[in-house]
């Protein structure tokens, strides 16, 4: 078990608050730092929530956490004293990130992890513009998907300087609090999870731009075909199963080489016309709900699906005994 103890949430966005309200819940010490003071209440609004929803996961071992429990202060120095993780969130620019991990590595201790949410910046190249006293070696990427306190997904990449203890113990520590840690071992700009989407998403775009199907349609092929499956496994099992009792060399045989062609044969042109009927098609799709009504309806089915996925997972589990 991680002996982490307190965690310093830097940057309440509603990444900072989703990771704030997990680690709340999993009965650590959190303190959230933000330069705005009107973020306080947009982290109580969302831990308020997300305690809820963690505890039909069996996620809410401090069953009294409350938003309260977190101390918010508009002061770094403040919201690190005594931290020994610190999950940071700020916005995606290098410059600021490097003089932000600078800051922080100066005000805690020389053993305290220093972990970035960023998706889209390297580890190494926030480590490349850090001091040597800043001890970069225990910094490294905690990449969630959000929202993080219910995605369980946390993709861990060191740097170039990032010691292997260090990304052992983050892996731990992640594992620890709920989430399903992958190690990515190279460093790729979008790490894994978000080239794999940026893939889809390059689909996406190509078929609206060669009108093959409307925003509306393509969403339903996703959701009402793949995503269905890929919500229970992934899709290197999903195509083994495709192989019947072949498995997956009758896959590789017969249809890897086809599945290699099917895809766009020219990048998209993404000018303003194919962003506008990106847009208008989604909204369109949307017909009207808020934010937090659709945001409902992805939480509870997502947590319905989480369940089930739990359940079975203890089920193999015994049935492995």
């Amino acid at each position: 078990m991680s002996n982490i103890q307190k965690v310093a949430i830097i940057g309440c966005g509603s990444i900072g608050a989703s990771w704030a309200a997990l680690f709340l819940a999993q009965g650590l010490t959190v303190s959230a730092f933000d330069i705005n003071p009107a973020a306080q209440n947009f982290l109580e609004n969302i831990v308020s929530d997300a305690l809820h929803v963690l505890s039909s996961l069996g996620l809410l071992k401090k069953t009294d956490a409350k938003p309260s429990d977190i101390l918010f202060t508009t002061t770094l120095e403040d919201a690190l004293k005594g931290a020994d993780f610190v999950q940071e969130n700020g916005p995606e620019r290098l410059q600021f990130k490097q003089e932000l991990f600078d800051k922080i590595a100066q005000t805690v201790a020389e053993d305290t992890i220093i972990a970035t949410s960023s998706s889209g910046l390297t580890c190494s190249s926030i480590q490349d513009g850090m001091l040597a006293s800043s001890h970069p070696e225990r910094c490294v990427v905690g990449h969630p998907f959000n929202p993080p306190h219910l995605i369980p997904l946390v993709e861990v990449v060191g740097g170039r300087q990032t010691s292997t203890d260090i990304v052992s113990r983050t892996m731990q520590f992640y594992g620890d609090v709920g989430k399903k840690p992958v190690e990515v071992k190279k460093e790729v700009v979008g790490h894994v999870a978000n080239r794999l989407q940026a893939a889809l998403m390059r689909e996406v775009m190509y078929l609206l731009q060669e009108d093959v199907a409307t925003v509306s349609d393509l969403d339903t092929a996703m959701s009402f075909g793949p995503g269905l499956r890929w919500g229970v496994m992934g899709p290197n099992t999903l195509f083994h199963l495709g192989g019947g009792e072949g498995g997956i060399k009758h896959m590789a045989d017969h249809l890897l080489g086809p599945l290699m062609g099917w895809y766009a044969p020219r990048d998209p042109v993404v000018d303003d016309e194919l962003r506008k009927k990106w847009v208008d098609g989604t909204m369109e799709e949307v017909n009207g709900r808020d934010y937090r009504e659709l945001a409902r309806q992805r939480d509870e089915e997502l947590v319905r699906l989480l369940n089930v996925r739990n359940e079975w997972d203890g089920f193999a589990e015994k049935k492995s005994e």
